[in-house]
């Protein structure tokens, strides 16, 4: 994860499809999860991100930081002013960048498809969308266990313009000490062509988020 100054992001995903896509108005609903994590490197807290996520009417909003909208919208405060926004575009999406207000955006069109997730480098929330949509989409939840199975998604990384495929495998549950606490997790790993994430999330709370290892970066990341 690259650390930047001060931004604002918004964004809606339909968990059931990943389809980012515009409203305009403020959204509201039940709040689903809300929290922060704490980013370590080397031992050290360096951050904090603070996030909610709320549902309405079947979708459900992220927010960190603002209040959310429903397409996915990035505008740094401090020290540059340069935006981006990602929409639709017929079956795939394109991205518009403006270094400083009242330029004309550039344009990147990413032959992807709009059901692809947005892999924000700024915030690790998206990482518990993207659990949250593989767990529904790729586990059977019949009657015992949860059975996975590999998945892949296409992905938008905003900052550098590019978009990859990600990999998600299932681990299975862990013994994990959590501030001195072991909890029982369930771990999935996510992998692109430059990253590789591990997650652990807690299967007796609606599957949240707690902790984020980067691999090879001394960086780990753990739920407030």
């Amino acid at each position: 994860m690259k650390l930047r100054a001060i931004f604002v992001v918004s964004t809606l995903w339909l968990l059931t499809s990943g389809v980012a896509v515009s409203a305009g108005k403020e959204a509201a609903g039940q709040m689903v999860d809300s929290g922060s994590f704490g980013v370590f490197m080397n031992g050290k807290r360096v951050a904090t991100e603070t996030f909610s996520i709320r549902q309405s009417g079947g979708a459900s909003t992220t927010s960190a930081q603002v209040k959310a909208v429903i397409r996915y919208e990035w505008r740094e405060l401090s020290p540059g002013k340069s935006a981006l926004v990602i929409v639709p575009n017929n079956e795939f999406l394109i991205e518009r960048i403006t270094q400083n207000p009242g330029d004309k955006p550039a344009e990147q069109p990413f032959l992807m498809p709009n059901t692809s997730v947005v892999l924000d480098n700024n915030f690790l929330v998206h990482r518990q969308v993207l659990a949250w949509r593989y767990l529904a989409s790729s586990c059977a939840h019949d009657a015992g266990p949860m059975r996975c199975g590999p998945a892949q998604f296409g992905a938008i990384i905003p900052q550098e313009r590019t978009s990859t495929r990600v990999n998600v495998q299932p681990v299975g549950e862990e013994k994990v000490k959590i501030r001195d606490t072991e909890r029982q997790l369930l771990r999935i790993n996510i992998k692109s062509d430059d990253d590789e994430w591990a997650l652990w999330l807690d299967p007796q709370d609606h599957y949240k988020l707690l902790r984020v290892v980067k691999a090879g970066a001394n960086t780990e990341v753990v739920r407030d």
